[in-house]
């Protein structure tokens, strides 16, 4: 069996490890059924696609519209590798799921408009409506027309990539799943986030600029009362498809 590759890019070790763990639990994977590259610190490795059942990219304070004197020079370097990467999985069509930042680092690959300019989401709760093309889809079978799901972003995608497939949409922003040819996908919503990881970001992020620092307390309130549990079953079903 190939395992799934995880591309991750959060500094922060107690972030980092709490994504990882959460695209393991609730994607139904084993620790010998991945390979984990920290994009902000690893070696950046040549990658052979067939080695791979798929490949997943998380979210993370980068932001890939940021002007390139505002990036360091790991991110640049990073995003270069990763840009590539992309490139080959939608030449390929080789299965993908990208969450928030691995949204807009497709898009930008793609090359869709990606700005600070419309769309960005505070962190929380947010109600997301699947599409028509959505209810058709194998990722989003069997899922209410409308779900709740976390979110937390300051750029966005402002128009579909040429050719993608709109699968859902909130009020807040148009675009947030697609899926490009048959097996690659982005949401911009976290797919593998519950209320405590939602809560742990929160903390890790207070200063990062996605809120003012004194309502982190009510924001994890609110994230605890949340029920999110379909965005889950996406990234499930994910896996289960592409499984091999």
């Amino acid at each position: 069996m190939r395992p799934f590759l995880i591309l991750q890019l959060r500094e922060n070790d107690a972030a980092a490890d709490g994504e990882f763990e959460a695209f393991l639990k609730y994607g139904g994977l084993s620790r010998n059924e991945n390979v984990r590259i920290r994009m902000e610190r690893d070696v950046l490795p040549a990658v052979d696609l067939d080695d791979y059942s798929g490949v997943l990219v998380g979210g993370g304070p980068w932001n890939v519209s940021d002007a390139p004197e505002k990036k360091e020079t790991r991110q640049q370097e990073a995003e270069a590798w990763l840009t590539e990467l992309l490139q080959r999985i939608v030449g390929q069509d080789v299965p993908f799921l990208g969450a928030c930042y691995g949204l807009g680092a497709l898009s930008i690959a793609l090359g869709a408009p990606v700005s600070k300019e419309r769309f960005g989401e505070a962190v929380g709760g947010i109600t997301v409506e699947v599409t028509a093309d959505g209810v058709d889809d194998p990722l989003l079978a069997g899922l209410p027309q409308t779900f709740r799901a976390f979110v937390g972003h300051k750029e966005a995608c402002q128009s579909l990539p040429e050719g993608a497939a709109w699968l859902a949409k909130s009020s807040t922003c148009p675009v947030q799943m697609y899926r490009v040819g048959k097996n690659v996908y982005a949401a911009q919503f976290h797919p593998e986030l519950d209320a405590e990881g939602l809560c742990m970001r929160t903390d890790v992020y207070r200063h990062a600029g996605y809120f003012p620092p004194e309502e982190a307390d009510a924001i994890k309130a609110l994230a605890r009362q949340e029920k999110i549990t379909e965005p889950m079953k996406i990234l499930r079903a994910f896996v289960q498809r592409y499984r091999n």
